[in-house]
């Protein structure tokens, strides 16, 4: 895994946060839910290839 993805995953958490708030705070909870579950797609698109990798991995291990 490289640190260049936790940085950006990081990121978009802090951004998130930030926008969440500040939709929450002018009454669009609605868009702010949106905008957290965007966010959640989007960093599961990037983890995705690697979970295949680790399953691929231990697969590969265990087969006899």
């Amino acid at each position: 895994m490289e640190v260049g993805l936790i940085f950006k995953i990081a990121a978009v958490g802090i951004l998130v946060t930030i926008l969440s708030q500040v939709l929450k705070h002018s009454g669009r909870e609605e868009h702010a839910f949106l905008l957290s579950l965007a966010a959640l797609l989007l960093v599961l698109s990037w983890i995705v290839p690697y979970i295949y990798e680790l399953f691929t991995t231990v697969q590969s291990l265990f087969e006899l």
